[in-house]
């Protein structure tokens, strides 16, 4: 990596790490006497802003936004793939207002974790999966039933771009199970914000929305079958990004 992007880099994550500090610090003291949608707005929204702004102006990662069209008006469940750690900062900005399902272990991150931690969001703990997937089924029901979106990366870690992706059907099975649509979302943002390490590629990433999946039912039958489509999608428009 050149050295005027190193130094990009540094100046970047200092930046990031110095506005995650001032701003939770700031709207944590107000967003104790917000309602969630607000909390929501002003601790992930607003500051989830800031760090794509970043990114885009510090290092060159840029975005392109196609299928804007297939966001219905009823919030649902998006099942989108894990490349980076850019999509969890792009999508709330994308689908509002949303919560997202996350491993409990993110609540202890300081000023962040803690500041995120009064937004609600659905944290399991992934070490006990059929508790884990009750508790999205009854803490995701209450939220769509809130009217938030539900953001659910099915592959549960950051894979590298190119690897086969496999989903696990817990999304697929809160939006069954709520008569709520799927939004399959695919991207490639491990090209730009790699999974590991601070290296950074200026370039632009290129997010794909899906035209929404809706259940047939709430039977294992239906789940698999909304599941693998919306899989099928993902995995379909990836492998056209990589041929691009």
């Amino acid at each position: 990596m050149p050295l005027l992007m190193r130094l990009r880099v540094v100046l970047f994550y200092l930046l990031l790490s110095a506005s995650a500090a001032v701003w939770c610090v700031l709207i944590t003291p107000i967003a104790l006497f917000l309602s969630v949608r607000w909390r929501v707005k002003v601790i992930i929204e607003w500051w989830s802003a800031i760090a794509v702004w970043l990114a885009r102006n510090i290092v060159g990662i840029r975005y392109e936004v196609t299928g804007r069209e297939n966001i219905p008006n009823q919030p649902g469940v998006i099942l989108a793939n894990h490349q980076s750690t850019w999509e969890t900062f792009f999508l709330p900005g994308l689908f509002r207002p949303q919560t997202q399902l996350i491993k409990r272990e993110l609540l202890y991150v300081p000023f962040f974790g803690w500041a995120f931690a009064l937004a609600k969001p659905i944290a399991i703990d992934r070490t006990k999966a059929r508790d884990s997937l009750q508790q999205l089924t009854r803490t995701g029901g209450e939220r769509l039933k809130d009217g938030m979106w539900i953001l659910v990366f099915p592959e549960g870690t950051r894979n590298a771009p190119g690897e086969t992706i496999k989903f696990s059907r817990g999304g697929a099975a809160l939006a069954c199970a709520n008569n709520a649509p799927i939004i399959p979302v695919a991207h490639n943002a491990g090209e730009y914000w790699p999974r590991h390490g601070w290296a950074k590629n200026p370039g632009t990433v290129k997010v794909m929305i899906g035209p929404p999946i809706y259940p047939t039912g709430g039977d294992p039958r239906a789940i698999v079958a909304a599941n693998k489509q919306a899989e099928a999608w993902i995995n379909q428009q990836l492998q056209s990004l990589r041929n691009t």
